[in-house]
């Protein structure tokens, strides 16, 4: 097993045991989803860790960078399954605030091992300041696909199966940007946070703090 799956497998185990038990003394469904928003989450990691860092990038590496850009959004995505947080019996609410925690947590680790593997092939082929700026636009795009799927129900799949639905959302919000400011707010703040995120990530992996 990789580095990173030994990382990830104990929280979404956990996550997994929560849900079963939850399942299984309650007789009920609920919250169910989190298995699929988890599974999604992994999907833009199985893109990124097939990247095979090159001097030129390559038609293959350039197909896995479109299919990470396309589906990353889905890893920090599932913070915003908190939302569906309240009170569930007979399951006591302090339970699914740690299953809801968990598969939050999940989800924000898939993805930025993901985008650190990401940066670490764009190291290879772009100067520092253009792998920034590259990772600065992937969070951006990060925190707006979580808003289109997160208020407006679009998914990755409907850029194939409803695509006008799709771009013509899309169009509006930036043909009448300050007419949609609550879905530039959420970006720029998400994206800001996710960003905030990496970077402490990265201090941690620095010697200085070991």
């Amino acid at each position: 097993m990789k580095p990173y799956g030994k990382m990830l497998l104990p929280g979404v185990a956990f996550m997994c045991l929560l849900l079963a038990g939850r399942m299984y003394f309650t007789q009920t469904p609920a919250y169910v989803f989190l298995a699929w928003n988890t599974f999604l989450a992994f999907v833009p990691l199985m893109f990124s860790s097939r990247l095979q860092p090159a001097g030129k990038p390559g038609i293959r590496n350039m197909l896995l960078l479109a299919g990470w850009l396309l589906f990353f959004p889905n890893a920090p995505y599932v913070l915003t399954d908190l939302f569906h947080f309240h009170a569930k019996p007979p399951a006591p609410k302090w339970f699914d605030l740690i299953l809801l925690s968990t598969a939050a947590w999940n989800g924000l680790w898939t993805g930025m091992i993901s985008l650190m593997q990401v940066e670490r092939f764009l190291e290879g082929m772009l100067p520092r300041r253009a792998v920034y700026g590259c990772l600065a636009t992937a969070s951006l795009l990060c925190g707006y696909g979580i808003y289109i799927g997160r208020f407006l129900r679009f998914n990755s799949w409907d850029i194939f199966t409803a695509p006008q639905a799709l771009l013509g959302s899309i169009a509006l919000h930036f043909i009448h940007p300050f007419r949609h400011a609550e879905v530039w707010g959420f970006t720029v703040l998400f994206a800001a946070m996710f960003a905030l995120f990496y970077a402490m990530l990265k201090k941690l992996r620095s010697p200085a703090l070991c």
